[in-house]
């Protein structure tokens, strides 16, 4: 055995410090994947003990073994599948009753178990004492109790399992729930499944049959798979179903839940002592205040705006520090790539620097999901996530949401703001499938901060009377629409979507752990950059295509070339009096310093906050390495002085050459021939061939929106702002057309780093293409009647922004009435009348 190596994992249900046994065994030596074909995170680990070299595997928290929830079906499938040497089942010492009732389905399951009684210390201050060796005894399993916070028990953990490896499970004597009247049956079907099984099954049959007679989906799917006769073994387990009922006015189901309770109620009065009275918690004395009906609500609003303040406010202010180091990392590549002519670049060095600009629009988010997810470690540690969910959980139930669904929905961006991408990932807390979808589909919905250059561009020239009319407008009015259309996905397309058991548990309170929290925040945050950062590429490198591809013709870059070469030879002419014109003679000389003097400015401004030591040091450096040009970025004397002067005067030139040469080249792109194949549908929104290149840059990233109109919009006369330019330039736009293209950018599609999180959240691309294709045609639509509609009725952008409004609030109403399907609870209330079982 010496050198044999064990596979360890680690269950438990929520809030049952599972995370910190996992910490405390492994040291913080551990590796962060999410399971393969989903999307919740599982880690892994390994520690030494005993000449023993154990690997550990964090399964994710579930309060059963069902096929509710993606953590149920992963921690099922992984100790099925893989069959783990041991499973460490952690317990809430404080819980007891509750924890019982996942410890039995991992019995029933066959796993190799050993109990860490956790969190003894809360059970103590709560005056209650669980007696280890009545535990043991009664289960017939080795239990070993811990605090894994305060890192006790750690070593006698370890002996534990190195023993309970050693030694094997006495199954005859292992704890079996007895389902009293529905034992026959269960009886029954396994001889039933074990005649007709094709091969020895890799779950126990008695499991098996308890699975069915609960119409657990993945159990059905076992039977369809591995057994013959599939058929009669559903019929036969639907003639029980059917026969159960009659008799004993209960659903087997209901009744396998209702009998786990008991069990698990017997077990606590046989090892739980109360050592004293403890009649009110300063846990109960907190939620009489954090979970009333007045000042639930408020003290939700006050957390979830600081919560938004110091991730998404403070977080964009920290992102100025991640700049710097993003702009070193593109001149450090920039300075391998060749440098070209002055009038076209290499396409090596375009792409490479345009996939680079890609990556660094999502790498700069960093500060903001460290700061987020070390937040919402908080809240989770500190047991607030819970209660949250509880407040709002009614409210959107009616919209086929989830308590849990607040965050993702305010870090989206609620009013105005915010950020879809943070708000997606947050939708991992979620356990609901049904909810957790819906919330993903309508979080690219909220106002993210990259739609707000529009809205303040289209208000500032359209709605300038009724700026702050207009902003509240928009503020709200896509929560309104949101939530009707997750009521619509949850009635149509996720109708089907399974839903979990709504088990919601208030934790006690507890205070975070430090490390705890820093190390969920890094974990989670390289998650997100190691699984981006690729397909990030790859989408990069097509829109670059898209937007460059077919090029000019060569008739147009012969006379883009006259242009270049009539700037240079102004330039030319200027210096030639200087010191300075044998440097310039050729188009490669003029190229080069233009590279050279952009490269030196670029990273000046990364070291604007550095020290005048680095500073120092970087401009000896870059005389070295540039000992022929340095001298004249710094010229001095009347020569200086007219060589600046000139190059200024080239450089603006230049950039306004490219800046058409790349005008006329996004025209004639595949992006700019789909701006005009779909003017003639679009005119119905208000929106000619300019907007729909605007916006179908925008899937790219929303802020391209104002960008590309900017180039679009060209500047006839020095200083005039974007809004001048398009204000004289469409004479024939209206209120009526801003509110429409408003309405269209606050449905619009996610950009594309959101869409890959949306692929990666919901665990496939189809859900990605979803979240792409919907939101175009309710925009369309909506646009369409705000336009057209407005239009014929002949009303102005203000009335047509009331009547929207007033439309949107009467159909999220009349949807809110509306009955979907409900999610049940673990054991309905016909279950619970009459009988002694404390609450959940």
């Amino acid at each position: 055995m010496g050198h044999e190596k064990m596979h360890v994992a680690l269950a438990g249900q929520p809030n049952s410090g599972k995370s910190t046994i996992f910490n405390m065994l492994t040291g913080g030596r551990q590796f962060v994947a999410n399971y393969p074909g989903a999307t919740v995170s599982i880690k892994t680990g390994a520690f030494s003990w005993q000449e023993k070299k154990i690997s550990l595997t964090d399964l994710p928290g579930t309060y059963s073994l069902s096929s509710y929830s993606e953590e149920e079906r992963i921690t099922r499938d992984f100790i099925i599948d893989q069959s783990p040497s041991l499973v460490v089942n952690v317990m809430d010492a404080s819980n007891l009753k509750r924890h019982l009732y996942l410890t039995f389905q991992l019995l029933e399951l066959g796993a190799p178990l050993l109990i860490a009684l956790n969190m003894v210390d809360v059970a103590e201050k709560r005056g209650l004492k669980v007696d280890a060796d009545a535990l043991s005894k009664t289960l017939h399993l080795p239990v070993i109790t811990t605090v894994g916070s305060k890192g006790r028990g750690k070593n006698e953990l370890k002996d534990g399992v190195i023993k309970a490896f050693d030694s094997n499970l006495d199954h005859e004597h292992l704890h079996i729930v007895d389902y009293g009247d529905l034992e026959s049956y269960i009886t029954d079907l396994s001889a039933k499944l074990l005649q007709s099984q094709i091969e020895e099954s890799k779950v126990p049959l008695r499991w098996l049959s308890i699975k069915l007679f609960e119409e657990d989906e993945v159990a059905q799917k076992l039977v369809s798979s591995n057994f013959k006769n599939p058929e009669d073994v559903r019929n036969y387990v639907s003639k029980i179903c059917s026969e159960f009922e009659r008799k004993y006015d209960d659903t087997p189901r209901g009744f396998i839940a209702f009998r786990r309770h008991l069990a698990a109620q017997k077990i606590e009065k046989r090892c739980v002592v109360k050592t004293k009275e403890v009649s009110v918690t300063l846990t109960d004395r907190i939620d009489r205040l954090v979970c009333s009906r007045i000042w639930g609500p408020l003290i939700l609003a006050g957390i979830i705006y600081l919560l938004y303040e110091l991730s998404i406010v403070g977080g964009y202010e920290l992102t100025n520090y991640m700049v710097p180091l993003l702009e070193g990392f593109r001149n450090a590549i920039e300075k391998f790539l060749p440098i070209g002519t002055f009038l076209r670049e290499p396409l090596i060095r375009s792409l490479v620097l345009n996939v680079i600009t890609s990556i660094n629009s999502v790498l700069i988010y960093i500060p903001i999901f460290l700061i987020l997810f070390a937040l919402i470690a908080i809240l989770e540690d500190v047991g607030y996530m819970p209660r949250m969910a509880f407040i709002l959980d009614k409210l959107f139930r009616r919209f086929g949401l989830h308590g849990q669904s607040t965050l993702p929905l305010i870090l989206g961006g609620v009013f105005v703001g915010g950020c879809a991408v943070p708000g997606v990932m947050a939708t991992r807390v979620i356990a609901d499938e049904k909810a957790r979808l819906a919330t993903i589909l309508i979080v690219p919905l909220m106002n993210c901060l990259a739609k707000v250059p529009l809205y303040t561009l289209l208000i500032s020239i359209y709605f300038a009377k009724e700026k702050a009319l207009a902003m509240f407008f928009i503020s709200t009015i896509t929560i309104i629409l949101a939530l009707s259309v997750a009521k619509i996905l949850t009635l149509t397309l996720l109708k089907n979507r399974p839903s979990s058991p709504f088990v919601l548990e208030m934790p006690p309170y507890h205070i975070p752990t430090i490390r705890g929290v820093l190390m969920r925040s890094i974990e989670r945050t390289w998650l997100f950059v190691r699984k981006v950062l690729t397909i990030i590429m790859i989408v990069a490198v097509a829109v670059f295509f898209l937007t460059n591809y077919p090029s000019v013709g060569e008739e147009r870059i012969n006379t883009y070339q006259k242009r270049a070469e009539q700037i240079k030879n102004v330039f030319t002419s200027k210096i030639q009096n200087t010191p300075f014109a044998s440097q310039f003679k050729r188009d490669k000389d003029i190229t080069r310093y233009l590279v050279i003097e952009e490269r030196y400015k670029n990273q000046k401004r990364a070291l604007f906050k550095a020290s005048d030591e680095r500073r120092e040091k970087f401009e000896q450096r870059f005389a070295e390495r540039y000992s022929d040009v340095y001298p004249l970025l710094n010229a001095k004397g009347k020569d200086g002085r007219a060589l600046n002067k000139a190059f200024k005067v080239m450089k603006r030139e230049r950039a306004l050459l490219l800046m058409d040469l790349r005008d006329e080249t996004l025209h004639g792109s595949f992006l700019g021939m789909a701006g005009k194949f779909l003017e003639p549908v679009t005119r119905f929104a208000g929106f000619n061939w300019k907007v729909n290149v605007a916006l179908l840059s925008s899937l790219a990233a929303k802020e391209s929106s104002v960008a590309t109109l900017g180039v679009l919009y060209q500047q006839k006369e020095d200083g005039q702002t974007l809004a001048q330019r398009m204000k004289e330039q469409e004479k024939g736009f209206t209120p009526l057309h801003a509110l429409a293209l408003m309405i269209f950018m606050a449905m619009y599609p996610p950009c594309i780093a959101t869409l890959i999180m949306v692929k990666i959240e919901a665990g496939g691309w189809k859900w990605a293409f979803i979240a792409l294709g919907y939101p175009i045609l309710l925009g369309m639509t909506l646009a369409t009647l705000v336009y057209s509609g407005g239009t014929w009725l002949g009303l102005s952008g203000t009335q047509g922004m009331f009547v929207f409004y007033a439309l949107a609030l009467v159909t999220a109403f009349l949807l809110g009435k509306v009955k979907g399907s409900v999610v049940e609870t673990d054991i309905d209330e016909k279950t619970l009348k009459g009988k002694e079982v404390a609450n959940l």
